[in-house]
């Protein structure tokens, strides 16, 4: 399977919200009012049934979701730590054209991986292998051609660079970085 059709990660369910059985949700992706619409159905990390939303709503800067037949906080912790996804046809584009550009860009997992990755004076790091969705943040792995693995924090200050036209991630590591395990 290519990086092109694979699931694409939109959000991870996080902790229960109340006794209704609401959740918090840890948005992975550009859009969220446009991908957690009611009625939005996703695919469930672990397998099982797909998840369709019957209400969202932003709660003090959080997204909350109640999903069809969860109904009490009970369900709701159940889900804790599924992944949602969708499929690579739902996705449309990555951005709303009739959206103003913000100071950040948004990239899919499918966008990345493969990039070679470089240093900022364009020695080689390796390739993206991964993009690991972690509850702190997005990883890079990036493949060393030693067969070792780096995990880079996908963050502007370390990874300045996004090419994809050019094939390349530039990053910029801390001191230390690379001599972690």
């Amino acid at each position: 399977m290519s990086a092109m059709d694979e699931a694409i990660v939109v959000g991870r369910i996080g902790k229960a919200h109340g006794i209704r059985g609401d959740v918090t949700i840890d948005v992975r992706t550009d859009l969220p009012e446009r991908r957690f619409a009611v009625g939005s159905r996703f695919d469930r990390s672990g397998g099982g049934p797909d998840l369709l939303i019957a209400e969202s709503r932003w709660h003090s800067g959080r997204l909350l979701i109640r999903f069809e037949g969860v109904t009490d906080r009970t369900a709701a912790e159940g889900l804790r730590g599924v992944v949602l996804t969708i499929d690579p046809d739902q996705a449309g584009d990555p951005a709303d054209p009739d959206e103003p550009a913000d100071d950040g860009e948004f990239w899919w997992d499918r966008d990345l991986v493969g990039l070679r990755a470089v240093t900022p004076d364009g020695s080689p790091l390796g390739e993206v292998a991964d993009v690991v969705h972690t509850a702190a943040g997005e990883l890079l792995a990036i493949r060393r051609p030693d067969g070792g693995e780096h995990l880079v924090p996908f963050v502007q200050d370390i990874v300045p660079t996004v090419d994809p036209a050019g094939g390349r991630v530039v990053v910029d590591a801390p001191p230390g970085l690379f001599d972690l395990g």
